[in-house]
């Protein structure tokens, strides 16, 4: 018997099941969405999570710290839940981060986005600061990107391997301007949500802001 027939016959021997694909991480899965907003796992999950955030809220930020790992690894991987993060802007200082948060391939905005929570405190300190500052530019994207220059952000996102050209260039973007402050408008005006952070599963808005009440209302995907 040829080591070919032998080899044949031990992959017919091998269990149902053993030649399957490995099953796709769709924790490492990024799209964009009709709306603009970054949606992290299977598009096409039966359950969809939308979280409508404000950069400036420290509930966000300590949601995002609390969840994300939880959700990435029990419920996104499987592909049966999707995470949605679209904004719902509060003030020019949250525009400016939220227009950062969204620089370069949208792979890496899941990063930026919870590089920024992270290490919010830094960067508000530096917001607070500048806000008693009187001398501010009066045309809105200059006032953004001053917002970056002098609160920290263009540097912090400087360590995350972003140019000053490119940073402006993603201030100056009037698409994704358009797209931050319509989903802004959906937030408060359609979905209502009562603060930040907001969520809604399946297009219905979720009751309570933090892990625990959301995680109750996300489906068993144990099996």
């Amino acid at each position: 018997m040829t080591k070919i027939r032998l080899a044949l016959l031990a992959l017919l021997a091998l269990p149902a099941g053993a030649l399957a694909a490995p099953a796709v991480n769709w924790a490492d899965h990024v799209t964009i969405s009709p709306a603009g907003g970054h949606i992290l796992g299977n598009p096409a999950a039966p359950s969809k999570l939308v979280e409508y955030i404000s950069y400036t809220c420290p509930h966000c930020a300590h949601f995002t710290g609390e969840a994300s790992a939880p959700l990435k690894a029990n419920y996104v991987r499987t592909g049966k839940v999707s995470v949605e993060i679209r904004n719902a802007v509060r003030d020019k200082y949250d525009l400016t981060v939220a227009l950062l948060a969204r620089c370069g391939d949208p792979k890496r905005f899941f990063g930026n986005h919870e590089a920024l929570f992270a290490n919010q405190e830094s960067w508000m300190e530096q917001v607070v600061a500048y806000d008693k500052d009187a001398a501010k530019p009066a045309d809105q994207k200059a006032a953004l990107r001053d917002i970056g220059q002098k609160t920290g952000l263009y540097a912090f996102m400087a360590k995350r391997g972003y140019k000053p050209a490119q940073l402006d260039a993603c201030i100056n973007d009037a698409n994704a301007m358009k797209q931050v402050l319509a989903m802004t408008d959906e937030a408060w005006n359609k979905v209502q949500i009562s603060g930040t952070p907001g969520f809604t599963l399946n297009g219905t808005l979720i009751r309570g802001s933090d892990w625990t009440h959301v995680q109750a209302a996300l489906p068993d995907v144990s099996h």
